[in-house]
């Protein structure tokens, strides 16, 4: 051992010896009459808490070896096992990383699980781990219904909220999930990321959420340990902050003393289930062993807090409860706490030697499953049941925002699980109007408004996908998405990475987005950025220019998110929105209908014209402006073809390598910035496929959009595209 992990190990035996014991009693007395707590009980809890203890142990000890690659551990934390036997087994849980007891002591509760072998496989990084398949070291089990997280700080909590929301909005829609009707939902994080605006606004969205009768079963558990790292957390902060909010119900708990954890986190399940409203549970604990193995304490806290600390050691604690109680002897539970050490370290040698993930395809595989047969099934079907390929039939010409807001309706009128949310989508139908009269029709229950909150609207759809749902929740503005985006990197785009495809999070974001739209409203609404999410692994990134295009691919989004549990974002160009001409006033050229074209294959593009002379790859307001482009080049000679790409993720490099050497020159036409724009991953695929004809590029400036006329002094326009064009043909 090391030396804070000897030391730590050596108090435990010197305090339990020491004990003096009381009067013996039989394991079914009961040794506390708030908690309710019997002998036989604490003797379970107790093996749970020594467990994770002893898991933290040998995570130092691998680590040390070379042999294990994760030591975060939750020394100090135990108390956390409270929590767990407090709740069912069936309700969900995501957990804070100190959560280990917890995880003991629900995966004890479930026949076949054996939570030391699944912990240290996850520590050693093994391909055998039951929940990650080797791809990080996290708390997890399908069968235990603990939904994994990383160690992102607060970033769990608005999914948190979003499944508490949609298990109650699934018994209304009589929706089924895999979670009974009256389940409540666990969500333990630390006194650090309580502090963190991801943290702040989740709890603020549960409040809002039940202020407005909405039913919102979640318990908050606040682990304070003091400590964020090296900062201190002032002692009465967490109460300060949380103990007198409206609509929260607050508890507090000494997280080292057993039975008072156990009283208060059972009081506070029992509120949340029977009212159905949120509470926060703060459990007061200590940090034992530094933050991780590598994390030197010594260097930032005196030697006096850290021995206050193992004082109050609750694996300590608990072995005195039940020593003085006369549950056991302290022979008996220095030998019970060393034969589960034994346990452990018989299981970490064997651990140590299953194998890892040894090839890329490995590790990605849970990233983005591609059923493209089913999907396209699933895309074509007219109703719920039976699977038919008949579209319905309409051949009024159509906007984008028509087409999407009639798509949006098939959609809701097909499928049961679709629901459609966001700020200003209800009643007032969108600010573009792409949502109106969507919940006049459904009703509020699938149709509604939500805070003004990019982190809980996201939260939200990720909740509801949990839950069984397939969630459209839309982002007013590309701009807006950036406040929330770890919603979609740190956590839709990784839960089915980290739980092995075991947990998914179908979802199909709307964006307004891009520019042109004639000055208004600067850069917030103005926004031509999509590198942070075309860098998403996993993600499809879909931007339909025209009618047509919007209704097949919104409808092959929404199915690959309910058969592949794909994440996927759909950035509809808000200068497109309403554009009904193309080439003059009035020619309706940019209208379509949407009858018949009902699926358009994720990373296939499409094309305009067959010309050999020069090919224009471009997407989203670039089309248009292409097409325009393309027919006065045609007036003098020049033939071309114009490649709209459609899906930015994946690239349809099939298609873009094909179109590209048909004609041996290639403008790419982008939008968005120069540098981070998509016109440098269209050049790299060219390159990495061996294209050796002409490649140029135009895009817009590496600028925000400003206010006003100036916008067009920054954005891509015909004329850079068209001269851009003719100085490629200038040698044919």
């Amino acid at each position: 051992m090391d030396d804070g992990a000897a030391a730590l190990d050596q108090w435990f035996r010197a305090e339990t010896a020491a004990t003096t014991p009381g009067p013996a009693r039989a394991p079914q007395d009961t040794i506390d009459t708030a908690s309710g707590l019997t002998g036989e009980r604490c003797l379970e809890l107790f093996d749970s808490q020594a467990t994770s203890r002893h898991l933290d142990l040998a995570a130092r000890r691998l680590g040390r070896e070379g042999r294990g690659y994760y030591s975060i551990g939750s020394s100090g934390h135990e108390g956390n096992a409270a929590v767990a036997a407090a709740l069912r087994v069936t309700d969900p849980a995501l957990l804070h990383y100190r959560s280990g007891a917890f995880f003991v002591e629900r995966a004890r509760r479930v026949p076949g699980l054996d939570p030391i072998r699944d912990v240290l496989l996850g520590v050693t990084a093994a391909a055998a781990d039951p929940i990650s398949g080797g791809r990080h070291k996290v708390f997890g089990s399908k069968p235990a219904h603990i939904i994994p997280q990383t160690s992102t700080i607060a970033s769990h909590l608005p999914r948190a909220v979003g499944l508490a929301f949609a298990l109650d909005r699934a018994a209304q829609l009589h929706l089924r999930t895999e979670w009974p009707a009256d389940a409540v939902v666990v969500c333990s994080f630390g006194d650090a990321s309580a502090n963190h605006s991801t943290a702040a606004g989740a709890i603020n969205t549960a409040i809002h959420t039940a202020h407005q009768g909405v039913p919102m079963p979640i318990l908050f558990v606040c682990e304070d340990n003091g400590l964020g790292i090296s900062v201190p957390t002032p002692r009465t902060w967490i109460e300060h902050a949380y103990g007198t909010r409206p609509g929260l119900k607050y508890f507090d708990a000494d997280g080292t003393d057993l039975p008072a954890a156990l009283a208060a986190a059972t009081a506070a399940a029992d509120h949340v289930r029977a009212h159905r409203t949120p509470a926060f549970l703060r459990l007061r604990t200590v940090r034992l062993l530094g933050h991780a193995g590598s994390d030197v304490e010594s260097a930032y806290r005196r030697a006096a807090d850290i021995a206050a600390d193992l004082r109050r050691d609750p694996v300590t604690a608990t072995a005195r409860l039940l020593v003085t109680a006369g549950v056991a002897t302290a022979d008996e539970v220095i030998r019970r706490y060393d034969e589960i050490g034994a346990r452990v370290a018989e299981e970490a040698e064997k651990v140590g030697l299953e194998p890892k993930l040894s090839s890329a395809a490995e590790v990605t595989a849970p990233l983005a499953p591609t059923r493209p047969a089913l999907v396209r099934t699933d895309a074509l079907r007219t109703a719920n049941s039976p699977v038919s390929e008949t579209p319905p039939t309409s051949g009024e010409a159509l906007t984008l925002a028509q087409a999407i807001n009639q798509t949006l309706a098939q959609l809701l009128a097909r499928d049961p699980d679709v629901l459609v949310f966001g700020e200003d989508v209800g009643r007032k139908g969108g600010v573009y109007g792409v949502t109106k009269g969507l919940q006049q029709s459904f009703g509020g229950r699938r149709v509604f408004d939500t805070l003004l909150d990019e982190q809980s609207v996201l939260g939200t759809a990720l909740g509801a996908g949990l839950a069984g749902f397939v969630p459209i929740p839309e982002i007013q503005y590309l701009a807006y998405l950036h406040n929330a985006e770890d919603q979609l990197r740190g956590e839709a785009a990784t839960l089915s990475f980290f739980s092995g495809g075991r947990y998914r999070n179908p979802v199909v974001v709307r964006i307004a987005g891009l520019a042109y739209q004639k000055g208004f409203g600067g850069h917030f609404h103005n926004e031509n950025s999509l590198a942070a999410l075309r860098d998403i692994p996993g993600l499809v990134l879909a931007v339909p220019s025209r009618a047509d295009d919007a209704a097949a691919m919104l409808r092959t989004c929404v199915a690959a998110a309910r058969v592949d549990g794909r994440v996927c974002v759909f950035v509809e160009p808000i200068a497109l929105y309403h554009t009904r001409d193309l080439y003059r006033g009035g020619d309706g050229g940019w209208l379509a209908p949407i009858s018949g074209v009902r699926h358009a294959e994720i990373g296939r593009a499409r094309v305009y014209g067959a010309g050999e002379d020069l090919t224009i790859v471009t997407f989203g307001n670039g089309v248009p402006m292409s097409l325009r482009v393309a027919q006065r080049l045609a007036e003098r000679g020049m033939d071309t073809r114009v490649l709209d790409l459609r899906w930015l993720a994946p690239l349809p490099v099939e298609d873009l390598i094909d179109h590209a050497r048909a004609t041996g020159r290639v403008l790419i036409a982008d939008e968005t910035r120069r540098s981070g724009g998509v016109s440098e991953a269209v050049c790299t695929a060219l390159l990495d496929a061996g294209f050796e004809g002409r490649m140029a590029r135009v895009t817009s400036a590496d600028s925000f959009v400003p206010l006003g006329p100036a916008a067009s002094t920054v954005l891509l326009d015909e004329a850079a595209i068209e001269a851009a064009a003719l100085a490629l043909g200038l040698d044919r």
